[in-house]
């Protein structure tokens, strides 16, 4: 597959904006490892193949375990992810998949006693920052395995 256009040649100001975002998620009061784990889960369901190898170079940088980001893609059947982790996930696929089923109360009921309201609303902001991410490098056809990850583990 070959990239379509480069967002930093064709209109750099959208990177300039998206950065804004990632800054803001990046100083948020939800810890990082958490919030890569939120993003790799929510480019999993887009199908971002760029985002995906990112995040997870970037949770590899943090010493994620292997078990743990092979099975995202089914961790309601495992038993390695806290609370915690599950409110995430849950509230991460209800953003992600608005479109078809708002994030309902139950949701939110689920997810409610795991954050505080500012960083209920971190989350959100990460989750729909990812999924806009997702949106740009798909459409672009960003080609996926060329991401370094910055020295993350060392940024926590």
């Amino acid at each position: 597959m070959q990239p379509r256009f480069k967002y930093t040649a064709a209109a750099p100001g959208i990177y300039d904006a998206m950065d804004a975002l990632d800054q803001y998620v990046a100083e948020s009061t939800v810890d990082r490892r958490l919030l890569y784990l939120a993003q790799l889960r929510a480019s999993q369901l887009n199908g971002c193949a760029y985002c995906v190898d990112m995040h997870w170079k970037d949770l590899r940088a943090l010493d994620e375990t292997e078990q743990r980001l092979y099975s995202l893609d089914v961790w309601r059947e495992c038993p390695w992810y806290t609370e915690r982790e599950r409110a995430a996930l849950t509230w991460t696929e209800a953003v992600t998949f608005v479109a078809t089923g708002h994030v309902g109360d139950a949701v939110y009921a689920q997810v409610r006693p795991h954050f505080n309201d500012r960083e209920l609303a971190d989350l959100t902001l990460a989750v729909a920052t990812i999924n806009a991410w997702n949106r740009l490098s798909i459409a672009a056809r960003l080609t996926p395995g060329t991401y370094k990850p910055a020295l993350t583990a060392a940024a926590t």
